[in-house]
């Protein structure tokens, strides 16, 4: 990035920033922590956080590739929607087959698909963290 970073830019970075670097979605989620449907609201919930974010700041952060808000959107075209169409539906779908007396966590853990997707996930989350780095560069925090 080098690109002149303007206050509008620097502040929406430092938001999108914050709200990448708090959640589930970009700590390693080992295999026997957490859940997978946790870490899959996290990342739907940055969706939200995003267009916020991006519609406060309005256009001066910019739709194209050199910038926060051309950055952002594309992250959650190209990183998170398609890990998501994904894996939602099909998490979703194990979901409502859980038996009565089951924890979550115990059905979870015998889905034929949960390894396959913690790797999916840590992947992203690696995708996420190169991001956030970016972010703090842009927001002047360093990380």
């Amino acid at each position: 990035m080098s690109w002149k970073v303007d206050t509008t830019q620097k502040k929406a970075a430092w938001s999108l920033y914050v709200e990448l670097v708090t959640r589930i979605a970009v700590q390693l989620l080992e295999v026997d922590q957490g859940l997978v449907r946790e870490a899959m609201n996290s990342l739907y919930s940055l969706f939200g956080t995003t267009r916020e974010v991006l519609k406060a700041a309005g256009p001066d952060v910019g739709a194209s590739r050199d910038s926060v808000g051309g950055i952002a959107i594309a992250v959650l075209n190209n990183g998170l929607r398609p890990f998501l169409a994904k894996w939602h539906p099909l998490l979703q779908a194990w979901e409502v087959r859980r038996p009565v007396g089951v924890s979550p966590k115990e059905h979870e853990q015998s889905w034929s698909e949960e390894a396959t997707v913690r790797s999916e996930l840590d992947k992203l989350r690696v995708d996420l963290e190169q991001y956030a780095k970016a972010l703090a560069t842009i927001a002047g925090v360093g990380e």
